[in-house]
């Protein structure tokens, strides 16, 4: 499970990361509590996930070709540079108590600009650190389970801080954990490799990602199924303020339990992916990861006992966590080098960038229809998407198969 930790560049890669994920999940637990705590409004938590999470929807495909351009080693350095800095300014706002939730807002904003070119660059850079390409879906899904046990860690070490401390140990702690990944950034040894690219303008690139991407069935309908999901379904996590505090009379350490929750079944999936020997099941994994993901959210909704709900909550995690990576690792051990970039971008895109959009809609959903209802509506909608998927797979093959048959006669 841990084979391509062997490799030093992505094992610190792996450390550093660890524990900057934890402090960023701390903060995303902080702020979601502390708008909620201070406007009591599920549209002013939808509004803070969409302005954190939009520039990805406009700047993914821009970011993706100028990584394909440049050294992304660089980039990634100078990323984590400004979100340390981002960081700190959120901070010294919390820490000298000023509660402004517009610049709170801008702050966010800011910080979904620089993960548009941060993610797309991370994601990319991964095959560089791996020598073997053959472990690269096992360092995919190793980078996956480092994520999603900082999702499980950071959030309970913030409903900690948050009952005891407040608010401001929760973002300084997350400035701080920016220390130990820059460490370890500038430790590492790679041998990057730019493409050339004479000539063409990066609008130019811009059409040769989008006509790749669009030209292999394969790819677009994943990454057509990802948007889906990021816009319809994953966006539901924003409500759970509102399920810990309103539905189930809950404070902020009962929000950490929902978020560690989902954090545990993600690592569960991330593990089982990262014992697989081969890429190639990973379309089929997709598709039964997004069937459990749609109907543990329907039965969330209907739960009315706390430890069942965090049951469900764990599975949405687990489908969740399967059906992204799982869709990622797909796309880049078939995506052609030249193109990674580009087509890692269009992942963040359809991911990344539709969530900020279904955060708005999924709050003006709550407020209409009340949590429970939305939630079940958004778990509706991701059954539909996989059946659909499933079908359309179906359909495409069956002729993929007869134009074989008719040009072999």
């Amino acid at each position: 499970m841990f084979r391509s930790l062997k490799y030093r560049n992505f094992k610190l890669f792996f450390y550093g990361q660890s524990i900057s994920l934890i402090g960023t999940w701390m903060q995303k637990t902080a702020v979601s509590w502390l708008v909620y705590r201070l406007t009591d409004s599920a549209m002013m938590l939808g509004l803070v996930g969409f302005v954190s999470l939009i520039p990805s929807l406009f700047l993914s495909p821009y970011a993706g070709s100028l990584i394909d351009r440049h050294n992304r080693y660089k980039i990634l350095l100078i990323t984590q540079v400004v979100s340390m800095l981002q960081a700190g300014a959120l901070a010294a706002l919390i820490f000298f108590k000023y509660y402004h939730i517009p610049f709170i807002i801008f702050l966010s904003l800011v910080q979904g600009i620089i993960n548009a070119f941060d993610v797309t660059c991370r994601q990319s850079l991964m095959v560089e650190m791996v020598e073997d390409k053959a472990d690269l879906p096992n360092a995919i899904a190793l980078n996956s389970t480092m994520a999603n046990l900082a999702r499980i860690v950071g959030p309970a070490i913030a409903g900690v801080i948050l009952s005891t401390f407040g608010e401001d140990f929760c973002f300084v702690g997350n400035f701080v954990s920016y220390v130990p990944v820059l460490i370890c950034l500038l430790m590492m040894n790679l041998n990057i490799t730019v493409m050339p690219h004479g000539q063409k303008s990066i609008w130019t690139e811009l059409e040769e990602g989008f006509k790749y991407i669009s030209g292999d069935k394969d790819l677009s309908s994943m990454i057509v199924m990802i948007g889906i999901s990021s816009l319809f379904v994953i966006p539901f996590n924003t409500l759970m303020p509102i399920f810990a505090k309103t539905i189930f009379n809950g404070d902020a350490g009962t929000f950490s339990w929902f978020e560690s929750a989902a954090g545990l079944g993600s690592v569960v999936a991330a593990m089982y992916l990262a014992n697989l020997k081969s890429a190639k099941p990973m379309m089929r994994i997709s598709i039964i990861a997004s069937a459990i993901f749609g109907l543990s959210l329907v039965l969330l909704s209907y739960s009315g006992i706390l430890p069942i709900a965090l049951v469900f909550m764990t599975l949405s995690g687990l489908g969740m966590m399967a059906q992204t990576s799982s869709i990622n690792t797909y796309i880049q051990t078939h995506a052609i080098p030249e193109m990674r970039g580009r087509a890692i971008s269009y992942y963040v895109m359809a991911y990344q960038g539709m969530i900020p959009i279904g955060s708005l809609l999924i709050g003006w959903t709550a407020d209409a229809f009340g949590s429970r209802m939305a939630v079940c509506i958004a778990g509706l909608i991701g059954l539909g998407a996989t059946v659909s998927f499933v079908l359309y797979k179906s359909r495409f093959s069956s002729r993929r198969i007869s134009a074989l048959i008719l040009h072999h006669k």
